[in-house]
């Protein structure tokens, strides 16, 4: 019987640059070695996927940690339907012309500016978003820094709190030219209801938030009608409410939003237990002020101050 001759394996050194060279001498890879390496996304990966497993043993092997998922959009909670406004016309052409009003009346601003009293700490760098000619921040209190965003140059130059001002269109572009975690409040004063983008916008203001910050939205019943987005045009205070709970509820590392409602004809900012309680915010609603709402969440984790 006939046995064929055992063919003997000889190890070759492998040629410099072989994936076994770079193997082995890792730590002396060039820089430019580095961007030809799969990146590691935040995308969803099925167990049963082999590209999931792969990705997992890149991100194992180059020892980098995984990126953090804080700040992504979870999900859309607008339709397209519900994006849309009356009139369609671009934004900076309604704002065109200067408003030197306030929108809201003086119940509802005492009401704001004591909120900022309380959660808008001294020292502390602000930014107005969606801001005018008048912040409502309280008077003797001194702030590091504070930034307003609007839609109209002369409104924001007439604004005494103001050390400087930006004027951009958010529904068209809502990156936000800001550096990220530089504020330490975010606050957005009765305008919320416009928001076309509020998705991107909210992610927005959780990047440039410092861990701890906080963003307060506040709001009434009044809006210019015609460029208030459907959502808001077809809820009423309830769904109102619900509706920027859920803005921030769909960003990933928001703290649970806290509502803030004080109603006209009550003295209590989240509600009275009193039998009697109705009886006033009937009373108040007849005499036609205006309802106060906030919804206030913070960036990962809500601080403690002594």
């Amino acid at each position: 019987m006939l046995v064929a001759p055992r063919t003997r394996h000889r190890h070759r050194p492998c040629p410099p640059g072989s994936l076994t060279t770079a193997h082995r001498h890792s730590t002396s890879l060039s820089p430019a070695k580095f961007k030809s390496l799969p990146r590691i996304t935040n995308a969803i990966i099925s167990p049963d996927d082999d590209d999931g497993n792969t990705t997992a043993s890149a991100a194992a092997a180059s020892n980098q940690p995984t990126p953090s998922s804080a700040g992504r959009i979870k999900r859309l909670v607008l339709s397209p339907e519900s994006r849309a406004k009356l009139n369609a016309l671009p934004d900076r052409d309604f704002y065109s012309f200067p408003r030197f009003v306030k929108h809201v009346d003086e119940g509802f601003l005492a009401t704001l500016t004591d909120l900022y009293r309380d959660r808008a700490r001294p020292g502390s760098e602000v930014l107005d978003l969606m801001s005018s000619w008048v912040s409502h921040l309280p008077e003797e209190v001194a702030y590091k820094r504070v930034v307003g965003h609007g839609m109209n140059a002369q409104e924001l130059a007439r604004n005494p709190r103001l050390d400087y001002f930006f004027v951009k269109d958010l529904n068209r572009e809502p990156r936000l030219e800001l550096a990220s975690e530089s504020f330490d409040a975010v606050l957005c004063t009765v305008s919320v209801q416009y928001l076309q983008q509020p998705e991107e916008v909210f992610a927005e203001v959780f990047r440039v938030l410092r861990p701890g910050g906080v963003f307060i939205v506040s709001f009434s019943n009044r809006l210019f009608y015609e460029k208030a987005i459907g959502a808001w045009r077809d809820g009423a205070a309830y769904g109102r409410v619900q509706l920027v709970v859920q803005y921030f509820q769909c960003i990933e590392g928001f703290t649970e939003p806290e509502i803030i409602r004080k109603l006209p004809g009550s003295s209590v900012a989240r509600g009275s237990k009193s039998p009697f309680d109705w009886i006033f915010r009937l009373l108040g609603s007849l005499s036609g002020s205006d309802p106060f709402y906030a919804v206030i969440a913070h960036k990962n984790f809500k601080p403690v101050y002594e």
